[in-house]
């Protein structure tokens, strides 16, 4: 279809979302090109979200790895918070 896009990972938070809140992850969704402008497409939520904390873009997954590593490692602690803010 020749249509530009672009693989997107970071993180989707709840802001905006019903409770019970779910667990907060790491997310990936797609960015295209249409027209003048990049529209955002989410094809595992399939809803509209806000809050996405966007840490890299690139062609696929291999581009936009979150960590990568040699040798054994363990993650202690990571945590990511995420609020809405009145534009008022």
């Amino acid at each position: 279809m020749n249509i530009p896009a672009r693989y997107c990972t970071g993180y989707l938070g709840d802001v905006g979302t019903e409770p019970p809140y779910g667990t907060m992850d790491f997310a990936a969704w797609f960015e295209v090109w249409l027209g003048d402008r990049w529209y955002t497409f989410d094809a595992r939520n399939n809803v509209p979200r806000i809050g996405r904390v966007l840490m890299a873009r690139g062609r696929d997954a291999c581009d936009v790895a979150l960590t990568s590593t040699f040798g054994p490692n363990t993650l202690e602690s990571f945590r990511v918070w995420t609020d809405g803010v009145d534009a008022a």
